[in-house]
């Protein structure tokens, strides 16, 4: 029996899968997952001075393993954030493996770089959660942050809402620019770049992508008939808008509650697993009663489950197979 795996890199995975073909799979991923034939344990986090301790390479790694029943396969993305010496040399913070295992013979069928697929799929999982809550085909949206993440949201959302109005905020006006002129082909409408933060949250749903361990977002500044996604694994939002929110949204509930934003709050009891309002899965079966987005101030916070990324690259995995691309290897002779 062959037991080789394919590798794939990312030049292949570029050419293999578009941002609408990844919409679609999240999309289907969260159905799965309502229909119980999805396993997706929390995420694992190495912590390796993530927040200047020890052993202080300003770095963290998660594992996040899935089993999706509709394809029967396996899998876990290894994904790290680095600072530090990553950073002086000109790198991307985020890097990442994915290892697909067939779950019937157990086979390591293939290995791929996991980065690019990571940036589309975070991106995906929010424009799947605003099309479960926003149902209207128009949508104004700010953006906090002007990075990769950044990027990949306002590609996502483009292929699911026309985009009428961007409004972003970012620490450094140039690479806001630079954001506004990579994304305009994405945009319908204006893109503007704001001075002050809460000109951003004047929209129908607002992101914050950012590595900020400080809020961004002031309480005050979010009216009722906004959605307010904090992507981020830091703080990002101030603790009060998450008191006075009308509902909370999340793709994993014990995950949420345990990492991000959510975290401290739970962690000292201010924040209770059953205030939690609905998970995507949920959603992604029909519209909640509890769900307004026209009338409540809602938070949904999509950290990203093992699931969705194993799903995307079985889908480049077998597009490589089909297309007779990447490099065969066999770990076993």
């Amino acid at each position: 029996m062959d037991q080789s795996s394919l590798l794939i890199n990312d030049s292949t995975i570029e050419h293999l899968i578009t941002m609408e073909d990844t919409v679609e799979i999240i999309d289907n991923v969260f159905k799965e997952f309502a229909a119980g034939q999805v396993v997706n344990p929390g995420k694992v986090t190495l912590d390796m001075g993530e927040t200047g301790g020890w052993p202080f390479h300003e770095a963290f790694l998660n594992a996040m393993p899935a089993y999706l029943g509709s394809l029967k396969v396996a899998g876990q993305k290894f994904v790290g954030g680095f600072a530090g010496e990553r950073a002086k040399a000109g790198l991307p913070f985020i890097n990442a493996m994915i290892m697909l295992v067939d779950a019937r013979m157990g086979n390591f069928i293939s290995v791929l770089d996991g980065t690019r697929i990571s940036n589309m799929r975070t991106g995906a999982q929010a424009a799947v959660a605003l099309k479960y809550m926003l149902n209207k085909p128009k949508v104004k949206m700010g953006i906090f942050g002007a990075g990769q993440q950044a990027r990949q949201v306002t590609h996502a959302i483009s292929t699911v809402f026309e985009i009428v109005e961007l409004r972003v905020w970012n620490i450094h006006h140039d690479t806001a620019e630079e954001f506004k002129e990579d994304m305009q082909k994405y945009v319908q409408g204006a893109i503007k770049i704001c001075e002050d933060g809460q000109e951003s949250c004047q929209v129908d749903a607002v992101f914050t992508l950012t590595p900020s361990k400080v809020a961004l977002i002031k309480e005050e500044w979010v009216q009722k008939g906004t959605i307010v996604f904090p992507m981020g694994s830091y703080q990002e939002i101030e603790y009060e808008l998450i008191h006075q929110a009308d509902a909370i949204v999340v793709d994993h509930v014990s995950q949420a509650l345990n990492r991000g934003i959510l975290k401290p709050l739970y962690q000292s009891g201010q924040i209770l697993e059953e205030d939690i309002t609905a998970t995507l899965a949920e959603l992604s079966e029909s519209p909640s009663e509890k769900i307004d987005p026209k009338n409540q101030r809602i938070i949904c916070i999509p950290i990203g489950i093992g699931a969705t990324d194993v799903a995307v690259a079985h889908e480049v995995y077998q597009r490589a197979l089909a297309q007779g691309l990447g490099t065969s290897f066999d770990f076993t002779a």
